[in-house]
């Protein structure tokens, strides 16, 4: 009897398991389709066309930056939205478009160039870069970058800030500066960030941050020197504009690879050598002009246009104008290989009288 017992038990048993694992295999066959019937969720198949509408209009952000895990929150959807996400946020002379601060210090678009304003406030000596969001030059448009002038002994300087309401070298949006030698005709372009791995920061006391060595291993106690601007004498006052040469460090058109963007990458970047472009006389009007394709209205001695001095192409196409639409409002239109802040610190030092080279 218990011999019989013994068997029944060990046949019910081995059923039991054989039912128990039947039924993990059921489990995990749901859990799978499951898992697939989530991926296809209707979010990651909607239309290329709308969820490429969805990613842009978080990246134009309209007039101010957009929030980065914003942008990264759409990223993390599925493969589609990364690919899609990747594709419209890139570098601006990738796509023409200024996403983040970092961009700023990126080169800008190859074929169209970035129509921007500048606003200045003669009360205070600050200027404000907007890029244009439409073709009016009463709208402001979307913030980009401000500086301010200010006196230091026998030159002057131009703080360059990613906010408009502290502009200092000791602020976290500090960017870089502009400064100038006495006669205010030689100008260089320091950066806040070094433009290449074992950079060192100019060894001029004026070039330093802080009045210490060091406040933190994070920020750098001294300015990158990017480039200069020398505006050419004009002893024998014969007339013209202003003639001007910039020798510029410009950052590589390469795309990151990786994914922090706080600092240009110089390191694979070219010396770039920048002249005025030369106007004609005009007999009728009798004066000198450039053709600034109706993005100019006043004339004024800042008025210029740059192109390449030592162009392959021989086109002398216009890489950076700056022209005056206003009392205190001005264009500023840049193409690659110049970033929208080297464009900007060239177009201050267009603001100031140069008794010797007009």
């Amino acid at each position: 009897m218990s011999l019989r017992r013994s068997f029944l038990s060990r046949k019910f048993s081995k059923s039991f398991r054989e039912f128990n694992g039947g039924n993990r295999a059921a489990d995990s066959d749901r859990a799978a389709d499951t898992v697939e019937s989530s991926t296809a969720s209707p979010w990651s198949t909607l239309l290329p066309e709308l969820l490429g509408e969805i990613i842009q209009r978080v990246e134009d952000s309209e007039d101010k930056w957009p929030h980065r895990q914003n942008v990264v929150a759409c990223a993390c959807v599925c493969k589609r939205w990364r690919d899609i996400t990747k594709e419209i946020v890139r570098t601006p002379s990738a796509n023409g478009k200024i996403t983040f601060p970092s961009c700023l210090k990126q080169p800008g678009p190859s074929d169209i160039p970035h129509q921007c304003l500048i606003k200045r406030n003669k009360k205070t000596s600050t200027f404000y870069l907007y890029l244009a969001l439409s073709p009016s030059f009463t709208d402001k448009g979307k913030f980009l970058l401000a500086a301010r002038r200010y006196r230091r002994g026998s030159h002057t300087e131009y703080i360059i800030s990613l906010d408009a309401d502290d502009i200092s070298q000791g602020s976290n949006a500090y960017v870089g500066k502009l400064s100038s030698d006495f006669l205010g005709t030689n100008f260089t372009i320091y950066d806040s960030q070094p433009p290449h791995s074992g950079a060192k920061p100019a060894s001029r006391r004026s070039s330093r941050r802080f009045a210490s060595k060091q406040i933190s291993p994070q920020v750098p106690a001294g300015n990158f020197e990017v480039g200069q601007v020398s505006y050419r004498f004009n002893l024998l006052k014969s007339r013209g504009p202003r003639r001007m040469i910039c020798p510029l460090n410009c950052p590589a058109s390469g795309e990151s690879k990786n994914s922090e963007m706080k600092k240009p990458d110089y390191g694979d970047g070219h010396n770039t050598v920048l002249r005025n472009k030369a106007p004609r006389w005009h007999d009728q009007l009798q004066c000198w002009c450039l053709n600034f394709h109706g993005r100019v209205t006043v004339a004024s001695v800042k008025n210029f246009q740059l192109v390449v001095a030592l162009d392959p192409k021989g086109d002398d196409e216009t890489v950076l104008q700056f022209g005056k639409v206003g009392d205190d409002t001005f264009t500023m239109d840049f193409r690659h290989p110049l970033s929208a802040f080297q464009a900007f610190a060239i177009c201050l030092t267009s603001f100031g009288t140069k008794l010797a080279c007009e």
